[in-house]
């Protein structure tokens, strides 16, 4: 088993409420600052599909 290595984003300053990202070979691992015990675990091909279409969402149509 892998240990996990959490890292947040500068963006994210000292707020309490960032997301924090770890990831093994296999797995990305992400979770909240208010909430550490709960983690999502996916692997990489989804986590791309999912930001890409938040990605899209935001963009006006046609773009």
């Amino acid at each position: 088993m892998f240990r996990l290595h959490w890292q947040k984003s500068t963006y994210c300053g000292d707020a309490s409420n960032c997301l924090h990202v770890a990831a093994t070979p296999a797995e990305i691992h992400l979770r909240e600052s208010d909430t550490p015990h709960t983690v999502l675990t996916t692997t990489r091909t989804p986590l791309r599909s999912l930001i890409q279409a938040l990605k899209a969402a935001g963009r006006p149509p046609g773009s």
